[in-house]
């Protein structure tokens, strides 16, 4: 995988937590994310104890405003977790459909698992941004990198992109993110995309947790070369994220969507189309409309401005 060599936005479909535990339910997802028009499919590696503590404190419950609200992180993350041991189906799965397969790890023995693999790239999760030794160990590896900026300051964006470039690795991707679940429209500042590609000089994209489409055909106006979003089998599942997940019908729509604004941007040009010079055939000219005497002057009483343009 090569950034550089983008020539159309590449789109992830997110499995998260979307297979519910059952290997059935995954194995149909990749499927329908394949005919839905993705480019890859990303998993989330981790277990719930690396990423929170089995405890009964306050410290590790959810948010009351989230959508988890009212339950441990352990538990959320145990329902939320892909089993390990479904990584390399999942993977032999996706190479047999043309997907690219890949995944955020959450802690070095995920990276490990990862390598073991021999993933093509590897994301970071927005809530990872701040886990410098973790963007090392996967900067380490030489493979392109996909960081989600939704949490980050300015000045986290800055230390994991100066963490990546010190292990010698420039493959980066920087994707604008809005960290709500779903995300409301007035907080997405899609013009962030553009900045974060200029400032950074990154491959910049969009990962998106709006409900519609509209966000990421907007973002590939400005230059979005990655569009990740969630993909859910079935919004009647019981996923943890299915509140911010498109089906496979309304992925498809974005998919085509996006593939026909990337048509319509075509260059900046003032030169017309063979089809356009064509068309000047059917603008106006000048006609006689009345007859006229030798020496008679031409009035807009007996000459016309009409179509076509032969006149």
């Amino acid at each position: 995988m090569n950034f550089g060599e983008l020539d159309h936005a590449y789109i992830i479909a997110e499995l998260s937590a979307n297979h519910c535990g059952d290997f059935d339910i995954a194995v149909k997802t990749l499927k329908a994310m394949k005919g839905s028009g993705a480019d890859a499919v990303k998993l989330q590696t981790f277990t719930p104890d690396s990423m929170t503590m089995d405890s009964e404190q306050d410290w590790f419950q959810t948010r009351k405003d989230s959508l988890w609200g009212g339950q441990k992180l352990f538990d959320l993350y145990k329902k939320a977790q892909t089993p390990w041991a479904w990584h390399k189906k999942l993977q032999d799965l996706a190479k047999d459909l043309g997907l690219d397969f890949f995944s955020s790890p959450f802690d070095f023995a995920a990276v490990e698992l990862l390598q073991s693999r021999n993933v093509p790239a590897y994301k970071i999760a927005s809530f990872e941004i701040t886990d410098t030794p973790l963007i090392q160990k996967v900067a380490q590896t030489g493979k392109p990198i996909i960081i989600s900026t939704g949490i980050a300051r300015e000045e986290d964006i800055e230390l994991a992109v100066e963490t990546c470039r010190k292990e010698n690795n420039n493959q980066i991707a920087l994707l604008k993110c809005t960290s709500a679940y779903p995300s409301p429209y007035n907080e997405i500042n899609l013009k962030t995309i553009p900045l974060l590609k200029e400032k950074y000089k990154v491959t910049p994209g969009l990962s998106d947790h709006t409900l519609g489409i509209s966000v990421p055909v907007a973002a590939v106006t400005l230059g979005a070369k990655i569009i990740e979003k969630h993909f859910i089998l079935d919004k009647k599942l019981p996923s943890v994220d299915k509140d911010f997940s498109l089906d496979p019908a309304e992925f498809k729509e974005m998919v085509t969507a996006v593939r026909q604004t990337e048509q319509a941007m075509g260059k900046a040009t003032l030169e017309l189309t063979e089809k356009a010079e064509k068309a000047r055939q059917s603008r106006r000219s000048l006609f006689v409309v009345k007859k006229i005497k030798e020496g008679e002057t031409l009035t807009p009483g007996n000459v016309k401005s009409l179509r076509p343009g032969i006149g």
